[in-house]
């Protein structure tokens, strides 16, 4: 009867254990819990924040007062070239790349060839494209080939590819987004600020990167450039500022949700308001109809009663700091961009029929893709379209200002000094693309200012590695340093800075 009694129990044990280990997972998993994750919210998350990162420049909005559109403050000495790793650019960057490559690695990964995947990948390749070219070329050389590349795959010390190769890699890969874009497969809708899953459009926008990606090595790589160029020219591009890839912003949301430049007014950073007196100056001397949309005329002169527009100058020594007074200077527009009940609000914008038209005048001036004679109209839609975007709005062009849309006369280094300078403004509160473009092209002209900072009054040509990855990454860190002409330093060139 004992044995019997042992042989219950252990046949009841075991028909328990069995009851429970089949509904482990169940019981385990709790009933709220994410389990698959919706690769719409990671587009959305990396549009918006990459789009953001611009114009908000945390903490002190060095690239934008580099390039002499802000001044960096009286108190601020961002622009003063004191050299210091850029973490926070590193960092927000590689944090862009992990979340948007998780579509292709995890969420999406086999759909390469079905409706329901093929172009929710290639909108999402196009995207972490974009956000891999302003990362190189903002540093230089980087951890590319051996990053991004899934759980699986998790390496803590990623070799640096050379600026040259990430490239031709980025260029390769536009070209295999583009043909796997198609029209009727499912697409990301609302989830797509840009576009709302508009493939005709991602594809512009798309050609639009790939000429983009081309222009940038123009005189790194001519034949490369040329070709990639020429074969974008070619297909549909952004055709109007309807084409705008953009992300919105709302003026009564927290500040993560306001426009960049309101950020900063609400972050509580007064001194970040000022205007760089190159910026303002070739506003007030061109009669640029932005002016008053940009610009607020200075405390001081609105009190005598003829307001009037000045600009800070940029690294400043401390001794011309003690005179200045702030009440005699222009601050950015408070009633454009300081001013939440502004309607609509302005949105974000990632690229614009501006930038193309640009791109499209300076290619045409070397012949690839259009004649010399198409620069002219194609630079005028590029200024044309500046001034009618949000929030500018100009759509007559007044007549003291017609000047500037005209080529007449001039050589064709007069001509790429005209199309980089209405970039320039055009990119004001797009720091980074101003910022790269202006390394690119060397227009407008600029001069440092009087702080010698770390780069003996040199403006900087690139910023300076994350000290974390430095640390952690030491070997592969000082192989791609040992490729810059001048260390990890500011004034060293990235390979397609060769102007």
């Amino acid at each position: 009867m004992k044995h019997i009694f042992k042989s219950i129990l252990a046949a009841g044990g075991i028909c328990l254990l069995q009851a429970c280990t089949g509904d482990f997972e169940k019981l385990n998993t709790p009933p709220n819990s994410v389990t698959t994750i919706d690769p719409g919210l990671q587009l959305s998350r990396v549009q918006r924040d990459g789009a953001f990162a611009e114009g908000v420049e945390y903490p002190n909005n060095q690239y934008g007062s580099w390039i002499q559109q802000w001044a960096g403050g009286v108190l601020i000495s961002s622009s003063r070239y004191i050299e210091q790793p850029d973490n926070n650019t590193w960092d927000a960057h590689y944090t862009l790349i992990k979340n948007i490559s998780q579509i292709r690695n995890e969420i999406l990964k086999g759909q390469e060839n079905e409706p329901s995947g093929r172009t929710k990948l290639a909108i999402a390749r196009v995207v972490e494209i974009a956000v891999w070219q302003r990362l190189t070329d903002l540093f230089g050389d980087i951890p590319y080939s051996q990053s991004a590349l899934g759980t699986a795959e998790v390496n803590n010390k990623p070799a640096f590819d050379t600026q040259e190769s990430v490239y031709k890699s980025l260029i390769a890969d536009i070209n295999t987004a583009l043909a796997q874009l198609t029209v009727g497969d499912v697409s990301y809708g609302t989830a797509d600020f840009y576009y709302k899953g508009d493939v005709a459009k991602w594809k512009k926008y798309a050609n639009s990167l790939k000429l983009r990606l081309g222009m940038r090595i123009r005189y790194a790589d001519p034949a490369l450039a040329q070709k990639t160029v020429t074969e974008a020219m070619a297909q549909p591009l952004l055709e109007s500022n309807a084409d705008n890839a953009t992300v919105p912003t709302f003026n009564n949301a927290t500040n993560a949700n306001v426009h960049p430049i309101l950020n900063h007014f609400l972050a509580g950073s007064p001194d970040l308001k000022y205007l760089a007196d190159a910026f303002v100056n070739q506003l007030v001397t061109s009669n640029d109809p932005r002016l008053p949309r940009i610009a607020q005329p200075s405390v001081n002169s609105v009190k005598a009663g003829a307001p009037a527009y000045k600009g800070i100058g940029v690294a400043l020594t401390d001794e011309i700091l003690k005179t200045i007074i702030k009440d005699d200077y222009s601050t950015a527009s408070t009633t454009t961009f300081f001013n939440r009940a502004y309607s609509p609000a302005i949105p974000c914008i990632v690229m614009s029929f501006s930038d193309v038209s640009f791109y499209k005048a300076e290619a045409a001036l070397e012949g690839w893709g259009a004649t010399a004679e198409q620069a002219e109209k194609f630079y005028q839609d590029g200024v044309t379209a500046a001034l009618a975007q949000e929030p500018y709005n100009v759509t007559t062009i007044p007549a003291n200002f017609a000047s500037q849309l005209s080529f007449a006369g001039l050589t064709k280094e007069q001509k790429l000094e005209k199309i980089g300078t209405q970039k320039w403004i055009q990119l004001f509160g797009r720091s980074y693309e101003a910022y790269i473009e202006w390394r690119r092209m060397g227009y407008p002209t600029l001069k440092a200012g009087p702080f010698a900072g770390s780069t003996n009054g040199t403006i900087p040509r690139r910023t300076v590695y994350s000290s974390r990855e430095a640390l952690l990454n030491e070997d592969n860190y000082k192989l791609a340093v040992a490729r810059l002409p001048q260390g990890d330093t500011y004034i060293s060139k990235v390979w397609w800075d060769k102007r």
